[in-house]
This record gives structure tokens, C-alpha cells and sequence, in this order.
């Protein structure tokens, strides 16, 4: 099967930058686990861990409907076939798409009925890393010529992946107990944007240290970056006693991430083998 090395389909967040440095912590961690992805985004760290521990079992929640849009993939692409159509009659590449044409290409898309991949088609005609969830956003923006001019195909992707949908704190508490298991631990950033992200205004400083408590005596990989400092406050905790930091005993991978030609950021994987 196909091994991706990034999600098929846009996703705000994905880990394809880690993915060498995770694939060589997994050789600390069983073939035949359970691996639980809390936080499963565009299901990329299931993925993964699924090809290459084919005999692991692998569950991903997807609580921002991944899935559904990996399902609904050839619809996508019969869409966006139609405003590649409509932006071929700019001759300039990347442009920003005339009025005239902008009005044709919201005209194609209100035909649509059912399912629309709001996040797939945004990121075809919005400037670079610009995303909206529902058409009434869409509409509001300026449209460039961007269609991506192939098809995305998603096949296999979720492949022998057990699709779960819950809360993570009602998941880790079906498999906190359980033998041989590995939380894979990816919230929404803090102090980083998470408008595509189902909910996010679920996420407070509270909640960011409350899955904390999903890596307390567990085998894990946590994902953060420099932005969030939760790496120092926790070692402030630990430092002047008030509470046992959670990364004790771990290892800490960098990755650095540059989002122009002056801003970067520090993308962190953290795991325990606690085994």
C-alpha cells in the first residue's frame, strides 16, 4: 500500500515534518501495541504507525471529521475539475481571480448539494495557508488563481485503522489500563491559530493542562512547540514543587518551522517508552 508522507487532503497542523523523527522513536516502541491517537487531526500519525507496524492496532479519533472527508474525496474532486475549468480562463498562475470570475466560481459551487469539503476547496483558491469552514466565509474572500491541477486521491489511507469519534478523556479512560498501549498526544497548539479545528474554543489554558494528565505514568508521544511553553511551565512546577512534571524521563526531538522568511517556530515530540 501506499505510505504517505503527508495527509492527502489540507490540514491545518499535520506532522509531515516529523514524521523521519518519529519513525525512528517507534523502534523504542512494540510492533504489536495499541497505539491511540487522542488528538487523530488528518490522521496522519495513525497512518504511519499503521504502515509500520502492520500488526499494531492503531485507533484514530477523529473528532474534526477527517474521515468524512477522505470518503467524500472523488466529490471533491469532480468540484474542483469545474473551477479548474472556470480559473483557466486567467492566464496567470497564482493571480488573484477577477470579480467576473470569482462570481462564476461561487455560481458552481451553490450547485453543489450534500457534502462540501469547505477546508479542501478553500485552500485551492485562498491565499497561501488560508482556510474557512462554510460557504458564507468563502464567499467573503478574495479568490486566486491556486486549483491544485490534479486530482487528490486518499486510497488506503485509513486502511486496517480502527475510526473512532469521542471525547479524548472518555478514550483514554477505555484504554489507560490496558497493557501494551501508547498515547499519541497532539492537541491544537496553544497560542497558535485552530479556526479549522472542530471546536476551538474548547481550548483554554486549563485544557492544555488537562491532557497532561493522559501522559502520567503512560507510554507516550506528546506533540507541542516553542509557542505553547508548557515544556517550561511544567518544569517550573517540578522546580519549585508544586506538582511532578510529566516529562520526566523523556525525550525531547526539535524541529524547526519556517512560516515566512522572518517568522519560525520550534515544533517539539516528546515520548516516554514507559515499559
Amino acid at each position: 500500500m501506499k505510505q504517505y508522507t503527508q495527509a492527502p487532503l489540507p490540514f491545518q497542523g499535520q506532522k509531515r515534518r516529523f514524521l523521519r523523527p518519529f519513525k525512528e522513536a517507534l523502534d523504542q516502541f512494540s510492533s504489536t501495541a495499541t497505539y491511540v491517537d487522542l488528538f487523530g487531526g488528518s490522521g496522519l500519525l495513525s497512518h504511519t504507525v499503521k504502515q509500520y507496524y502492520p500488526k499494531s492496532n492503531v485507533v484514530y479519533n477523529d473528532f474534526d471529521s477527517y474521515s468524512e472527508r477522505i470518503r467524500n474525496v472523488d466529490k471533491t474532486n469532480a468540484l474542483l475539475r469545474d473551477i479548474r475549468i472556470i480559473c483557466a480562463k486567467s492566464p496567470v498562475r497564482k493571480e488573484r481571480l477577477s470579480e467576473e470570475l470569482k462570481l462564476e466560481i461561487i455560481s458552481r459551487i451553490e450547485k453543489e448539494t450534500g457534502f462540501v469539503d469547505w477546508v479542501t476547496i478553500s485552500s485551492s483558491l485562498l491565499f497561501s495557508m488560508n482556510y474557512v469552514i462554510n460557504f458564507e466565509q468563502l464567499k467573503k474572500e478574495n479568490f486566486y488563481n491556486k486549483v491544485r491541477l490534479s486530482d487528490y486521491t486518499a486510497e488506503n489511507y485509513l486502511k486496517d485503522v480502527e475510526v473512532v469519534r469521542k471525547d479524548y478523556r472518555a478514550l483514554f479512560e477505555e484504554y489507560k489500563n490496558h497493557s501494551n498501549v501508547v498515547f499519541l498526544v497532539d492537541p491544537p497548539y496553544l497560542s497558535t491559530d485552530c479556526s479549522t479545528y472542530s471546536r476551538p474554543d474548547y481550548w483554554k489554558l486549563s485544557d492544555y493542562l488537562n491532557v497532561l494528565k493522559t501522559i502520567e505514568d503512560q507510554s507516550y508521544f506528546y506533540f507541542t512547540s516553542n509557542k505553547s511553553q508548557i515544556i517550561e511551565l511544567c518544569n517550573w512546577m517540578e522546580t519549585n514543587s508544586y506538582a511532578r512534571n510529566p516529562f520526566a524521563d523523556s525525550t525531547t526531538v526539535k524541529v524547526n518551522t519556517s512560516l515566512t522568511y522572518n517568522a519560525s517556530y520550534e515544533d517539539i515530540m516528546i515520548y516516554r517508552n514507559n515499559d
